[in-house]
């Protein structure tokens, strides 16, 4: 684990503010929603804060060298018994979750009431518990506390940037690859959105001259796109060759090159497809995207609009969907009921969200996993603490995790109407989960789950039909929609 030295923490100098400014705060709950609440602690000095915040830091210290070395005895090891030996250690989950959650909650709740001596406090007895190798609860609250420190200082605090620590985006790639390869997650969302676009292609071929265009709104690393170039492939043949173009917007041009070259090299395999790739960056304002004449036009937001800060600007995008005159708008959305209002309502249902990924991730990988630790760093936990301190910088999105039924009315109201899920679709994803769960030599035997998979998820048609959801156990993760114009 790359954590900083411990010598660090004794060089670097305490100002956990921004500077001593004299004014009176006041208490309470308007504080937290300030726009710029991150130098709350600008008076810790007279108020003694100083020794309280140099202890939660040491505390924290201590729990991430203590991981660390059982880590690397874990591996040593390579007992994979159930992780056994972890008990000692506290972690089993039976005893200790429900105090640690109820810690957690209190704490965020002095969080959002300016309480700052009890919430020091609660943090400091929370990392003496919490472990990024123990059970699922043990380290997803190591992630919200982390998100809860970092709300308490100051972003001029050099202990910010040490809890708020972001991995390097070649850290992120691998830590996404990891999650794409072990768990069903976006796996789930990219084969039932590409389900839906090659049935979308299929319905018009005898108008489209075999040409498909997907415009994607977040192409990011392009991995939903492989096993869409390969369906199509083998629909075509050598003198009927499918056309291919894909419009993808993305973060920054570094990365929207990386995923052209990786697309492009990928279709050089198939010599009966046609495939272009056009990078453009988020934002950019495109007059007219289409290039060949019928050709059949998919719009893909998957894990897009709750990005979005604003219901206008969701509302502008789906404005410009509407004028592609797609065939098909495919939505993927993260499920969730998180109420921008309050940070509290936030904080819980994000604790929810989180608790479930957790738990599905040790239904994917060993507890000693490297990778479950990298996934759970550099992307899950990145995301937790963002999501707690999302104001603290201007112009960052806050994912708006909501019900289906939400974005349901939101795409009615921009004329789109939903459309049924295909059962082959349906089919696939139950596959899916029967393939990519368990990481146990007998991951492929039917453990007799009727719900369509294995462990803990399951897939789910809602909406009559038309909206297909992966859950763990009784959570909604992920939802699955296909929307077209309304004549």
């Amino acid at each position: 684990m790359e954590d900083p030295e411990e010598e660090e923490l004794l060089n670097l100098s305490l100002s956990v503010s921004a500077g001593r400014s004299s004014e009176r705060k006041k208490k309470g709950k308007m504080m937290m929603n300030h726009h710029h609440h991150h130098h709350l602690l600008h008076q810790y000095e007279q108020a003694g804060f100083e020794g309280k915040i140099f202890r939660l830091l040491q505390t924290r210290e201590q729990m991430l060298r203590s991981d660390h070395n059982l880590m690397m005895m874990m591996r040593n090891n390579r007992t994979r018994g159930g992780g056994g030996g972890l008990d000692q250690d506290g972690s089993n989950n039976n005893n200790n979750g429900l105090p640690l959650i109820h810690l957690l909650l209190s704490t965020a709740t002095c969080v959002d009431d300016a309480n700052f001596n009890t919430a020091l406090d609660n943090l400091t007895q929370l990392y003496q518990t919490v472990s990024l190798t123990g059970d699922s609860v043990q380290r997803v609250v190591a992630y919200f506390g982390d998100g809860l420190a970092a709300r308490l200082l100051t972003r001029k605090s050099p202990f910010y940037d040490m809890l708020m620590e972001e991995p390097t985006s070649e850290e992120e790639f691998l830590a996404f690859t990891d999650l794409y390869r072990v768990s069903p997650y976006y796996q789930f969302a990219h084969f039932t959105a590409n389900q839906a676009i090659l049935e979308a292609f299929e319905n018009e071929e005898d108008k489209n001259n075999k040409a498909l265009h997907v415009v994607d709104f977040d192409v990011s690393y392009g991995f939903q796109w492989p096993s869409l170039i390969q369906s199509l492939s083998e629909k075509a043949t050598a003198g009927n060759r499918i056309f291919l173009r894909i419009t993808g917007f993305g973060k920054n041009l570094k990365e929207l090159q990386e995923t052209e070259s990786r697309l492009v090299s990928f279709s050089k395999g198939f010599t009966n497809l046609v495939f272009e790739f056009q990078g453009l960056l988020r934002g950019s304002r495109v007059i007219n995207l289409r290039k060949k004449k019928n050709e059949t036009v998919c719009v893909n937001l998957v894990s897009y609009l709750n990005t979005l800060s604003s219901f206008m600007k969701i509302s502008d995008t789906l404005g410009f969907v509407h004028s592609l005159n797609p065939s098909i708008v495919v939505l993927v959305e993260q499920e969730g009921s998180r109420s921008p209002r309050t940070f509290l309502s936030r904080f819980t249902d994000s604790l929810h969200y989180f608790a479930a990924m957790f738990d599905s991730l040790d239904d994917c990988l060993p507890m000693e996993s490297a990778e479950r630790l990298r996934i759970e760093k550099k992307l899950l936990g990145k995301e937790i603490k963002a999501m707690l301190n999302y104001y603290d910088v201007d112009g960052v999105d806050c994912p708006k995790y909501e019900r289906m039924e939400t974005w349901k009315a939101r795409m009615e109201s921009h004329r789109f109407i939903g459309t049924k899920v295909s059962s082959k679709a349906l089919i696939q994803a139950k596959l899916l989960l029967k393939m990519r769960t368990h990481y146990s030599p007998l991951q492929f035997e039917d453990d007799g789950g009727g719900g369509g998979g294995g462990g803990g998820f399951r897939v789910s048609e809602r909406d009559e039909g038309r909206a297909i959801s992966l859950g763990w156990q009784n959570r909604f993760l992920l939802t699955v929609s296909a929307w077209q114009i309304e004549v």
